[in-house]
């Protein structure tokens, strides 16, 4: 049982490091997304990948580790919380207080994961808001003011600013 406790305790350790270092790159991100880099921002997000996939990996191995402790506590593994667990090592105290640092660290560093994301989900918005307010005033100035303009014959003419093609021509 004591070699599960530590492996379990080692994981979350595990996570814990792969984390603070997805959280140092959600802050690098952030001044990524300020600055507009598009392509910066596609460089980080596959890095990001990268670490996501090692997170996934430890995290396949700690619900392994915890279902192995569950059998060996006769506990359902999906009422084991790491809370509960910390509890049931009250007679292992080293081991609980182990535990117990490591959850907790975990547990702050995913919340300021948390916090940073949103900020940049945010931040991410605002800047797809302003392209889009971007796009719509380039449209607009494309399609200019209309006038109504009648021919000779006391037809419509289409002869508005911007109609057809643009009035600077690079060919003249």
């Amino acid at each position: 049982m004591a070699s599960l406790i530590d492996d379990f305790i080692d994981t979350l350790d595990k996570e814990d490091i792969e984390y603070r270092q997805l959280l140092e790159m959600s802050r690098r991100k952030t001044k990524i997304i300020v600055k507009g880099d598009v392509e910066g921002l596609s460089k980080i997000t596959d890095e990001e990948q990268v670490v996501v996939e090692r997170i996934s990996h430890l995290d396949k191995h700690r619900i392994e580790v915890l279902n192995d402790i569950a059998t060996v506590l006769n506990k359902d593994v999906h009422n084991l919380k790491v809370p509960e667990l910390i509890a049931l090592l009250a007679r292992q105290p080293k081991e609980q207080g182990r535990l117990s640092e490591v959850y907790d660290r975990l547990k702050k560093t995913v919340e300021e994961m948390k916090a940073v994301n949103d900020q940049n989900r945010h931040l991410i918005e605002l800047s797809l808001d302003m392209v889009q307010f971007d796009m719509n005033l380039i449209q607009a100035m494309k399609r200019g003011p209309e006038t109504g303009d009648y021919n000779s014959a006391g037809g419509y003419s289409d002869s508005g600013m911007m109609s057809g093609r643009s009035r600077f021509d690079s060919k003249s």
